[in-house]
């Protein structure tokens, strides 16, 4: 029985299978279902679990070195939560794109976890290195 770091099996199983440069997205409770992707929900009620409450755990884990994000994200969101998600990246390097184009890469994703966020624009893109 895991009794430390990722306890939940769909995501473990998920993170298992990603090999060099694949990618994955935590997303909020609102992005799209993208036919053929798999889809880990975990989401409870709106706000729980957050995208940075995943991404913690995920990157607790998971060798990543290049994300990418919806540069709207950086004109609608509080200093605040720019500031909370720059330190949960740490030395990670972000993209910032169009949200069409972040939309687009989701076709290419070995999975998606879905959270109960309602961040706007706060879905994260990992890409393994």
């Amino acid at each position: 029985m895991l009794r430390e770091g990722l306890l939940n099996p769909h995501i473990n199983h998920l993170l298992s299978r990603i090999r060099h440069t694949n990618t994955l997205i935590i997303s909020d409770r609102g992005f799209p279902t993208i036919p053929g992707v798999e889809v880990v929900d975990i989401s409870l009620i709106a706000g729980i679990p957050c995208v940075l409450d995943v991404l913690s755990a995920v990157l607790s884990n998971f060798q990543c070195n290049k994300a990418v994000m919806s540069e709207e994200f950086r004109r609608v969101q509080s200093p605040e939560i720019q500031s909370a998600y720059e330190a949960a990246f740490n030395m990670i390097v972000v993209n910032w794109v169009p949200h069409a184009e972040f939309k687009g890469k989701a076709r290419d994703v070995i999975g998606i976890i879905r959270t109960g966020d309602t961040t706007r624009f706060g879905n994260v893109l990992l890409e393994s290195s």
